[in-house]
């Protein structure tokens, strides 16, 4: 019997988040009302080389998730370990991901089959990106932002003043 207990009706929806987009929370907003709990782990994921760090992702990942309709079902918090390791400490049974496209579907049905290999008990869903948020991604919108574009319709105002903070450039 192993030493874990996984809820199918906890989802744990992970990412790096760097920074958080309206796609991102998108995915968030829908899945929480799939789940009686919706867990958001933030990964330290040294090798994208985050611009923000872990605590920034954290604390924005917290405010921007505070003004969903079921915030109360959602819980933010960090992860530096295997996606399977964080999954069963948190006591979820089932990993959210959000598919923009057909690559997308591609890269995260290999990540979910070692997963399952990884985890039989632990179950994958796929939630497709709303229609406006398919072209969204962080890296885009870091790139938009490091070469002085507008950034506002990816990200809300607080991020995009943090992005731009730390790029030091100044909101428009």
């Amino acid at each position: 019997m192993p030493e874990w207990q996984t809820d199918p009706r906890v989802g744990f929806y992970p990412g790096t988040f760097d920074p958080v987009t309206f796609g991102h929370l998108d995915i968030i907003d829908r899945a929480s009302a799939l789940f009686d709990r919706l867990l958001v782990g933030v990964a330290v994921n040294e090798g994208k080389h985050p611009l923000l760090t872990l605590e920034e992702r954290l604390e924005m990942m917290r405010q921007e998730v505070s003004k969903l309709p079921h915030a109360d079902r959602i819980e933010v918090l960090g992860f530096d370990t295997l996606l399977v390791d964080a999954v069963r400490k948190a006591g979820a049974g089932t990993v959210v991901r959000g598919l923009r496209s057909g690559g997308d579907f591609d890269f995260e049905s290999q990540l979910s089959g070692a997963l399952r290999r990884l985890a039989p008990e632990i179950e994958t869903v796929f939630l497709l990106s709303s229609e406006g948020h398919r072209t969204t991604a962080s890296r885009i919108v870091k790139e938009i932002a490091r070469l002085d574009g507008d950034i506002s319709s990816f990200v809300s105002e607080d991020v995009a003043s943090l992005v731009l903070s730390k790029l030091g450039r100044r909101a428009t």
